[in-house]
């Protein structure tokens, strides 16, 4: 999109102000909007995103479920949990898959919940073959989840897990 200004450059700076349920849009480059006297008061500061993650998976290192899993290392690029803990960062997406659950614990720190409930992609939605995939990998996705939780004895999980299934399959009940 082109600044709405100069038509030159490409607009980085949107602004929206709503006054008296009017609503003004503005799409502008950084140039113009400087020009205007529009700036990010965070535009300077840096985003310590790697310390907050570094703090809270230090914090669950330090717990007492720790242990086997402080161990673990990427079979891909080699990165250690500890390692993750210090920097903040993975080093590959296999790191994901080898740390999950050292990540659960965290996301649900940070989000609330381990599970993301964002909006279903459109592709997912376009495809009637696939339309009702999406519930029934979720359900499989929480039943395996559900097992380990009961193997490893961590019933307060399990049954957290066995709560989602139920809600879970008695709304797609209602809903078909």
């Amino acid at each position: 999109m082109l600044c709405q200004d100069c038509r030159k450059r490409e607009a980085q700076v949107h602004f929206t102000q709503i006054v008296n349920n009017e609503k003004t849009t503005l799409s502008l480059c950084r140039e113009c909007a400087a020009a205007r006297g529009f700036h990010s008061p965070l535009e300077n500061a840096p985003f310590p995103l790697a310390e907050i993650l570094a703090g809270l998976a230090a914090d669950l290192s330090t717990s007492p479920r720790s242990g086997a899993a402080d161990t673990l290392v990427c079979p891909r690029c080699g990165l250690s949990f500890d390692d993750f803990a210090g920097q903040g960062r993975f080093g590959c997406g296999e790191c994901y898959r080898t740390f999950r659950a050292r990540l659960e614990p965290i996301m649900r720190k940070i989000h609330g919940a381990s599970l993301h409930r964002g909006k279903t992609p459109k592709a997912e939605v376009a495809s009637p073959a696939e339309k009702g995939s999406l519930p029934v990998r979720e359900e499989e996705r929480l039943e395996a989840e559900l097992k380990k939780a009961v193997e490893s004895e961590d019933f307060e999980r399990a049954a957290e897990i066995r709560d989602k299934l139920k809600t879970m399959k008695k709304s797609f009940s209602v809903g078909n």
